[in-house]
């Protein structure tokens, strides 16, 4: 045994030494990083490259991800390309004589259909300056040819495909998993359409969910189609019923249908860019990314003292302080700090998010509520701003979001797991209490809910609905009885929000910050200063290597069931009150 007892020491010992070496090699590699920067140089007759194939598209990254040659994390991490990023990258490449073109590989691009939408109005400004773009790649998602077909050249692999036969969202649902285990959801909601708890009490959508759903998916749908057909010289007519019979079923449909111009390799891609260019048919295509390129662009005004301060809100709403999401200690201190500083001259809060706490909801909108008080507050709405999402947008000014945005989802629901069968019949398990008043077990877990606690709870979620629709009464200047016309939990895209009262305008975030800038009356005297700061990426690869690791090996050994273990996950945090949207609203 204490020869065992040694060599397991050692391996422990290996093991440490192994981690405690890694982290000293990258963190050299980090400081050489920081103390330096790369040089770049942009030759003559060149195309930005924008290869966002397979990329996830973010609000925003940090610049030194790309100096290892690729949009994201460097070592293995997730690959994101930042909104942000290209957009400044492809406005340098419309004025930069040394660029003549753009080379877009966009096939497997995972994106909402807002942020698609916001990037291809990008390309399309482009398109003024009279240069080129060409799109090409192996094969399209929908979301990634709807960003492509704003090419005048798009080519296809000869064995490749193209996805277009129209969007889909589909939902799981739990409660014959909860029968078979023995766990009881504990539902509170106010509205009809809030269906964020069916995957937890029915085996398939409601008849108002459906309708809800049916409803936002044509309208976004519709607006693909549109620009599909106006980028590529079709008809609605025609482009409407390739698509809803699939007409394209391989490579060469989508030629037969002016879908693409015609079937390549790549290397007669890169022969047709060389002839574009004018250089021989050996001759080396010099090319840039996205990040080098945009290290290139000269701040605008940076000495303005004209300061518009773009907020980035991503992700879900939380209570605390944490990263990665809408944290609501963390946001509200970004807000009130733009408040505070004499030198920001209005706000743009840029919302990415489903919702999620009503607490953090509520922390967040005072701090929106007295920053609208002090100077202007715009909001942008990017993929998503519903539920919470709405809740922290409503006191803006002005509410701005793209016409296939998702918004709405004007309602709150509470949700709470009794596990008494689990523990008692599946398990075994028995639990006893001792309390000192009538309620000092409130809602424990492990037994059936009395009545008079489901009351106190249901008040509670009425109460927090009626706080809600004050909150967007206030906003948007209606009254409680008009919101509720278009509360309930629906789900609204940008065009339906703008129909009923829930936004201003329809744009994307440049129009918000154009809206800021006309509000000072800065013109196009105006420097934008975005928050929050993004941390090195040394620094955030080093706090979360271990998740990114557990995560790897999880999605190795889930391979195709992972996304439904990504589900039964996100169930633990929908315990207690809420204000999101249905579970997993994913559009493909």
């Amino acid at each position: 045994m204490k020869f065992l007892g040694n060599v397991l020491a050692v391996i422990v010992g290996l093991f440490v030494f192994c981690i405690l070496t890694f982290f000293l090699f990258f963190g050299l590699i980090g400081i050489i990083a920081a103390s330096g920067e790369k040089e770049v140089s942009l030759n003559d007759n060149s195309i930005l490259h924008l290869n966002l194939n397979g990329r996830t598209l973010v609000e925003r990254t940090r610049e030194e991800d790309y100096s290892f040659g690729g949009f994201g994390n460097p070592f293995g991490q997730e690959f994101n390309a930042g909104l942000v990023n290209l957009k400044k990258a492809i406005r340098e490449a419309k004025s930069n004589d040394k660029i003549q073109g753009i080379y877009l590989n966009t096939g497997l691009i995972m994106a909402g259909q807002a942020n698609l939408l916001e990037l291809r109005e990008e390309l399309e400004d482009f398109k003024e300056s009279g240069k080129f773009i060409l799109a090409y790649d192996e094969a399209y998602t929908e979301g990634g040819y709807y960003l492509a077909s704003v090419a005048d050249e798009i080519y296809l692999n000869p064995l490749g495909g193209i996805d277009f036969n129209g969007l889909s969202s589909d939902a799981v649902f739990f409660k014959g998993l909860f029968e078979k285990i023995g766990v009881k959801p504990e539902i509170f909601r106010v509205g009809e359409f809030k269906s964020a708890v069916e995957p937890f009490i029915l085996d398939k959508m409601s008849d108002a969910n459906r309708l809800q759903t049916q409803f936002f998916l044509d309208d976004i749908n519709n607006e693909m189609l549109k620009s599909v057909a106006e980028s590529r010289g079709i008809s609605l007519d025609s482009i409407t019923l390739i698509n809803d019979q699939m007409l394209v079923r391989k490579a060469a449909d989508a030629v037969t249908y002016h879908l693409a111009n015609s079937l390549k390799y790549e290397d007669e891609v890169h022969a047709i860019l060389r002839e574009k260019l004018g250089i021989d048919e050996d001759g080396d295509i010099h090319t840039i990314n996205a990040t080098d390129l945009g290290s290139l662009a000269s701040s605008k005004n940076i000495t303005s003292k004209n300061r518009i301060a773009v907020i980035l809100a991503e992700g879900e709403i939380v209570d605390g302080n944490a990263d990665g999401v809408i944290s609501s200690e963390k946001f509200a201190k970004e807000i009130r700090k733009a408040r505070k500083d004499d030198d920001i001259k209005a706000i743009v809060l840029r919302v990415n998010s489903p919702g999620g706490s009503i607490l953090a909801s509520e922390v967040i909108w005072r701090e929106m509520k007295k920053a609208q008080e002090t100077k202007p507050v715009v909001v942008s709405m990017g993929e998503v701003a519903a539920s919470g999402g709405y809740y922290i947008s409503s006191p803006a000014g002005t509410i701005v979001a793209q016409p296939n945005t998702i918004t709405g989802s004007i309602g709150i629901f509470g949700m709470w797991f009794n596990v008494q069968e689990l523990l008692n019949e599946k398990l075994g398990i028995t639990t006893d209490v001792v309390s000192t008043g009538e309620f000092s077990d409130f809602m424990n877990p492990t037994r059936q809910l009395e009545d008079v606690e489901r009351g106190i709870i249901q008040n509670s979620i009425e109460e927090g609905y009626e706080t809600f629709i004050s909150r967007v009464a206030e906003g948007r200047n209606m009254s409680p009885e008009e919101v509720k016309e278009v509360a309930s939990g629906r789900v609204w895209t940008g065009n339906q929000a703008l129909e009923r009262g829930l936004v201003d305008e329809l744009g994307g975030m440049d129009r918000a910050i154009q809206i800021a800038a006309e509000k000072i009356d800065a013109g196009d005297d105006y420097r934008i200063i975005f928050y929050p700061t993004i941390r090195p990426w040394f620094e955030e690869f080093m706090s979360d290597f271990e998740n990114n690791v557990q995560l790897r090996l999880i999605k190795a050994k889930l391979g195709d069931q992972y996304e439904l273990y990504q589900q039964i996950e996100q169930v633990k945090k929908y315990q207690g009150i809420q204000v999101r949207l249905p579970m997993d609203i994913k559009i493909k």
